[in-house]
């Protein structure tokens, strides 16, 4: 069992440790939905340990009414910035799409912070918080990939320094790698897909958050990014037998390097599928591959079904 003590995880001893100095220890806060009559209502709760029952219980800390009205302003202040409270009015209140929007903006500033201060910790309690309620690649596509776009953009704009964008690329890779890493351990094989970019793309955060995602949804991936020339890739190919090929291209200028890569592949395994994508298009792209160009106008989660119906 996990205990939480405001909002961090303890061990037993240091729960026994606090249970000397105090007859009932906060564990968590958080949310919970009740229906009457067909209509939600929310209630602030606190789950806390009472050291005489030796047990949890829940109080409730403050009614906040019907759950399509609820705003974070509602909320009080002190548990206002709460992660797991915001996904929650995120998936479940108000159904008005303008204030969904708000909290997903609010989210999005706080994971701007996160990863530019470069805290793993709290770029792992976003994520987290967020996808207990919500889907992996809603994760990436409303939440973190405006927010790395924006840190781009503002060091391209010399808004931010070349030091920062560093270290929050940093924790994003290593966010996407923790993600990778525990759905890595599923049985499910639906497929064998390699992921690369061409060679001059150093950029390849777009391919380890494909890794993770494409690994979430049972598939066997082998990233070879960044920069794979197109000889080690046909040999790799040769070994591993992959059911599908992905190129990720995030720069203009390497689409020219992508298109004589995917020639070569497609030359030597023309049975191959091969996908291109990444933030060099846009949906009004009219580039030439020998392969499926992949716009915005397909979402993240449809890239498994593009593949098998490949």
């Amino acid at each position: 069992m996990f205990f939480y003590v405001f909002r961090h995880k303890i061990s037993k001893l240091a729960l026994d440790m606090l249970i000397r100095h105090y007859s009932v220890i906060p564990l968590m806060v958080y949310l919970r939905k009740k229906k009457v009559k067909g209509v939600d209502y929310l209630y602030l709760v606190k789950s806390t340990w009472d050291k005489e029952r030796k047990t949890s219980r829940q109080e409730t800390i403050k009614y906040l009414g019907e759950s399509t009205s609820v705003t974070r302003d509602d909320i009080p202040a002190e548990f206002r910035e709460d992660a797991k409270i915001n996904s929650f009015l995120l998936q479940n209140t108000p159904k008005d799409r303008e204030k969904r929007e708000k909290l997903i903006e609010q989210l999005r500033t706080k994971l701007f912070s996160s990863l530019t201060e470069g805290s793993l910790k709290d770029t792992m309690e976003i994520y987290t918080a967020f996808v207990s309620g919500n889907t992996l690649d809603q994760f990436y596509e409303r939440i973190m990939t405006p927010v790395m776009s924006e840190i781009g953009y503002l060091w391209s704009e010399g808004k931010l320094s070349i030091a920062t964008e560093h270290v929050a690329s940093n924790i994003a890779h290593s966010l996407v790698k923790v993600i990778a890493d525990e759905n890595r351990k599923s049985k499910k094989d639906k497929g064998k897909i390699v992921l690369t970019t061409p060679v001059g793309e150093d950029h390849n955060l777009g391919c380890n958050v494909l890794d993770s995602f494409l690994v979430s949804k049972g598939f066997t991936t082998f990233n070879l990014s960044p920069s794979t020339p197109a000889e080690s890739l046909i040999e790799f190919i040769k070994t591993a037998k992959p059911d599908a090929l992905i190129v990720s291209i995030t720069l203009e200028d390497n689409i020219r390097s992508g298109q004589r890569m995917v020639k070569k592949i497609h030359e030597m395994y023309k049975k191959l599928p091969i996908f291109i994508g990444g933030l060099a298009f846009s949906e009004k792209t009219n580039f030439k591959f020998d392969g499926k160009l992949i716009t915005d106008a397909h979402a993240l989660e449809q890239i498994p079904r593009i593949i098998k119906k490949k």
